[in-house]
C-alpha cells in the first residue's frame, strides 16, 4: 500500500530536534513555526500529506499559524481532555482503508499502537535524518539542474 499521511507527535518531534529554532523554549510559538517550515519543506519535496498534532490549545499568540494549515499539511491542537497521542490513534484508524499512514513520535506505545492498526511508525530522530537527506539530496538536484540550464544557455 502506498504512504497517504505522515502523522506527526509535534512536540516530540521539537523536543528531539535541539537543532531547530536553537536557544527557543520548545514549547515557544517560534520553535513550532520552524518546526512548521521544515515539514512544509518535506511536504513539498515528497508530495505525501503531514498532519502535526500538537498537545493543548492553540495559545492565542499563535492564531497566524491558523493560515498554515491546509489539507495538504494541517496542523491539529487536541482539546481539553484529549492528547496528541489519541488525535494520531484516530486518525491512524481513519486512513486505514485508503493506505499506510506513517505516524513520528518517540513514545514506543504510541508507535506500537499504530502499527497494530496496519500503519508504520517512525522514532523522531528517524524521521529527522530521513527529512534532512531528503532536502539535502533535493538541493543538490536543484544545483545540478541550475548548472545543467546555465551550460545550455551558454552552449546557445
Amino acid at each position: 500500500m502506498a504512504l497517504v499521511r505522515i502523522l506527526i507527535d509535534g512536540y516530540s518531534l521539537l523536543h528531539s530536534w535541539p537543532e531547530l529554532a536553537a536557544g527557543q523554549p520548545r514549547y515557544s510559538a517560534a520553535a513550532r513555526e520552524e518546526l512548521i517550515r521544515r515539514l512544509t519543506l518535506y511536504r513539498d519535496a515528497t508530495h505525501t500529506p503531514i498532519t502535526i498534532f500538537f498537545d493543548g490549545n492553540r495559545p492565542k499568540s499563535d492564531r497566524a499559524a491558523e493560515t498554515h494549515s491546509t489539507p495538504d499539511l494541517e496542523i491539529l491542537y487536541s482539546r481539553a481532555g484529549q492528547t496528541a497521542d489519541q488525535m494520531i490513534e484516530r486518525s491512524a484508524h481513519r486512513f486505514a482503508p485508503y493506505g499506510e499512514v506513517l505516524a513520528v513520535t518517540d513514545d514506543l506505545a504510541e508507535r506500537e499502537t499504530v502499527i497494530s492498526l496496519g500503519g508504520l511508525a517512525s522514532s523522531c530522530w528517524n524521521f529527522i535524518q530521513t527529512l534532512e537527506n531528503s532536502l539535502t539530496e533535493l538541493a543538490e538536484d536543484i544545483q545540478h539542474y541550475n548548472r545543467s540550464e546555465r551550460n545550455r544557455f551558454r552552449k546557445s
